[in-house]
């Protein structure tokens, strides 16, 4: 049993760029059937043209998952289209910098809003499909950021370890329904929001020598990590918490 996802019907959030798009296009490439979920309309919409460009099967679903009704549209769409839901992988995010003096509380709002209640507002519409398919694997995206904390990023971090408990409450909760939840924590990875990261603290250490392999990783490397989750090959893994990071953490701890 290998550890794709051939014919599994996936959600990908956050899929119009960086991991979120990496993910949609190494699962379709091993099988999966991809809902490309997004609020930017002309990302999202080149993921599902590159799929398909490779033989895939992916639709667009428009989805702010911040948004309820776009959330559970958003299921309804994967499942109307495939007939059910098997996976979803949780991975919309945003990461503004700035310390609680900084940060505005409109800035919090929305931050909490699209980092963590849209986790929960995708979980809470997946998983009744999920029961309804008879098992479900969920990974959520959170970040090293939500263990280990750095300067200039409190609201992320606040973000990222309320995902990290969320998913351990989830995993409890649905564990005798026979669906899975787990959390991966990336660190510096390779994408449009790490770039603006960095020309928005431009007086940071180099985050390649941060990371004891020397180089921050590629979205790919997350996406192989979250579709061996999401498959039928760990099945006693859930609410595990797994760093995806080069050994960021466990330098730091």
């Amino acid at each position: 049993m290998g550890s794709n996802l051939q014919g599994k019907v996936t959600i990908v959030t956050g899929a119009a760029s960086g991991i979120g798009r990496g993910a949609a296009i190494v699962f379709a490439a091993n099988g999966a059937k991809v809902v490309v979920a997004d609020i930017n309309e002309e990302g999202g919409k080149k993921t599902v043209e590159e799929i398909r460009s490779r033989g895939g099967t992916a639709i667009w679903v428009r989805t702010d998952v911040s948004s309820a009704a776009d959330a559970k549209n958003c299921v309804a769409k994967a499942v109307g289209e495939f007939g059910r839901l098997d996976c979803l992988f949780s991975n919309a995010g945003f990461n503004p910098t700035g310390t609680v003096v900084d940060t505005t509380e409109e800035l919090w709002d929305r931050l909490i809003d699209v980092n963590l209640k849209g986790m929960f507002l995708m979980c809470k519409y997946s998983i009744p499909e999920m029961k309804k398919a008879g098992k479900g694997s969920i990974v959520c995206t959170a970040s090293v950021d939500g263990v280990l904390a750095i300067r200039n990023e409190a609201a992320y971090i606040a973000s990222k370890g309320g995902i990290i408990s969320l998913v351990k409450a989830m995993a409890l909760d649905h564990a005798l329904e026979n669906i899975r939840v787990n959390c991966i924590l990336p660190g510096a990875i390779r994408t449009a929001l790490y770039e603006k990261f960095i020309q928005e603290n431009p007086g940071i250490e180099d985050q390649a020598k941060e990371h004891p392999m020397n180089r921050i990783g590629e979205p790919e490397e997350v996406a192989e990590v979250a579709m061996f989750l999401l498959s039928d090959v760990p099945t006693f893994v859930t609410g595990a918490i797994i760093p995806v990071d080069g050994g960021y953490s466990a330098a730091k701890t």
